[in-house]
């Protein structure tokens, strides 16, 4: 007979975790399949900075931020810009999320463990209008321990509910069907893979060693996106919105981030919406140390670094780093080209550059304050950065414009930019230096930037002239488009149960995390505010594993 558990948990990354941690706590018995090996438990959290969003948290307080959840609706509603008739349930889904960020996310979190680094960062500042798109004030809360640190009380509960025999972690277990018994989702069938030596994060096998066959009174899907298979990103690519998809990205997230999972439930009868939905960066870099293949970090940036399209154009406001990501990205590739760049100064990259990922901030993924302070001042950039300027393929360093931009030719395999043409922008550009009063928009939005009390101490450089040797050598940096988020995904209501094409909940099958577009099957509407997909993952799971739960 085969193996039978009161819920199955396609998925063991942090929205898996939640679920089957509340699902255990409640008494339930549940197995939770997940197709990589053990060192893999956590996902894509694992990898990430571990960013939350909190709306009127003790930290904003603290750094003089006034917020409130009107105001974190207004900005979320701005950036959504929710427009279709099956957005109903997103936009329900990112209501009930405000509330919870408002409200007791952080005090729950905070009960387990979680605490968070006290500057709270100021990221997707937005396109320009109060009512649009993004943050108002700053919300990114960087957790203590980074993205381990978010995985960790979660994992915790899970290994402890395990030793007592109420959840089975069954890896290697690739799920292929839904089975479906009297019109409701009844259990899993799927293939045992070959065990897996790789590390954490490379690309495994594939060859199959035997067979499964599971059953349940629920079937709760946290699979994960799309991210790491570019043939279905383009496949899925918004063309009328952004342009043609690329034909160059890296990846921002490990390859079997493949999306198997949305065309298996939509072959037993689950409606997926808004599959265009989609977020990408475009200031990726080629890790140097690659551990996925084509492995690419995010460069998250401040506001400082001058931004030129493949043509030597410099982007126009809001295209600044840091402010519009998807307006950035359609910009960029307007020009008929894959990648743009940054030219910037040591002073910039010293106090300005963050590389994204746990890996790549191992003093704050350590939890060690020495190792912080030890890192984060003196001449040099971060060590992770520096790392990035000296190796990576991206990044060139010269004392003089003319022979930064033959460089910058030379990297791009084109004569694109001309010398004379960039030199007349950062000229004009440096002369707004020269009084506390500019009509630069990104030399306001530095200094706009400076009055908030986090931004002057540790994330916006002074402003300074590009182009003085004292501030030098000067730097370029090849920006590509990385691929990351799945926005839409699974149609779910709030409780996380999977709708039909008739907008029907299906019998015994739920999603939560990324799978459902981290709710709703999209509750960032068009945009994201960040901090919101590893916060939506949390807030979904969880309500999927209270709703079964509860029956």
């Amino acid at each position: 007979m085969p193996e039978r558990a009161d819920a199955i948990i396609i998925g063991g990354g942090l929205a898996g975790l939640v679920a089957a941690a509340e699902l255990a706590d409640a008494g339930k018995h549940v197995i939770i399949l997940e197709q990589e090996g053990e060192n893999s438990l956590g996902g894509q959290a694992f990898w990430s900075l571990g960013g939350l969003f909190f709306v009127d948290s003790p930290e904003q307080r603290l750094m003089g931020i006034k917020d409130s959840r009107e105001l974190a609706l207004q900005d979320w509603l701005g950036s959504a810009g929710f427009d279709r008739l099956e957005d109903f349930w997103p936009r329900k889904t990112a209501e009930a999320f405000i509330d919870f960020a408002a409200g007791e996310m952080r005090a729950w979190l905070y009960s387990m463990g979680m605490r968070w680094f006290p500057v709270v960062g100021w990221a997707e500042r937005g396109g320009g209008m109060a009512h649009g798109h993004g943050n108002s004030v700053p919300r990114f809360h960087l957790t203590w321990g980074t993205g381990p640190g978010v995985l960790e009380p979660f994992e915790r509960r899970v290994r402890e509910h395990a030793g007592r025999g109420l959840i089975e972690l069954k890896f290697r277990h690739q799920v292929s069907r839904l089975i479906r018994t009297n019109g409701a989702v009844a259990g899993v069938a799927g293939e045992v893979l070959e065990p897996s030596t790789v590390k954490r994060g490379e690309r495994s096998g594939r060859n199959v060693v035997g067979e499964f066959e599971l059953h349940a009174g629920a079937v709760i899907l946290t699979s994960g996106g799309i991210g790491g298979n570019q043939e279905l990103v383009r496949q899925s690519w918004p063309v009328a919105r952004l342009g043609p998809p690329p034909k160059k990205m890296v990846s921002g997230v490990p390859y079997h981030v493949d999306g198997r999972m949305l065309a298996i439930a939509r072959d037993a009868g689950a409606s997926v919406i808004n599959a265009d939905r989609m977020w990408h960066y475009t200031e990726g870099v080629t890790n140097w140390a690659p551990i996925w293949p084509n492995h690419g970090i995010r460069i998250l940036p401040g506001p400082s670094s001058l931004w030129f399209d493949a043509k030597g154009e410099r982007l126009e406001a809001p295209y600044l780093p840091g402010f519009d990501t998807l307006g950035a990205l359609r910009r960029i590739l307007s020009t008929g080209y894959d990648h743009s760049w940054f030219v910037l100064t040591q002073a910039i990259i010293k106090k300005e550059f963050a590389l994204s990922g746990s890996e790549q901030n191992p003093d704050m993924t350590s939890k060690s304050w020495l190792a912080v302070l030890k890192s984060r001042r003196g001449r040099a950039a971060p060590p992770p950065v520096e790392a990035f300027k000296q190796k990576g393929e991206d990044f060139i360093v010269r004392s003089d414009l003319r022979d930064l931009v033959t460089a910058m030719n030379a990297l791009a395999g084109a004569p694109l930019l001309d010398h004379d043409r960039l030199r007349m922008q950062i000229e004009a550009r440096d002369r707004e230096i020269d009084n506390p009063f500019s009509k630069d928009a990104q030399i306001i939005a530095i200094r706009g930037a400076r009055n908030y009390r986090g931004d002057r101490l540790v994330r916006v450089a002074k402003p300074h002239k590009i182009l003085d040797p004292a501030n030098g050598p000067l730097i370029a940096v090849r920006l590509n488009i990385l691929t990351r988020k799945t926005l839409g995904g699974l149609h779910t209501n709030l409780d996380g149960e999977v709708l039909d094409v008739a907008g029907a909940p299906i019998p015994g099958l739920y999603a939560a995390g990324e799978v459902a577009g981290f709710g709703g099957g999209g509750y960032h509407g068009y945009n994201a505010l960040e901090g919101t997909f590893l916060g939506g993952c949390i807030f979904s799971g969880r309500n999927a594993g209270r709703r079964v739960a509860d029956g």
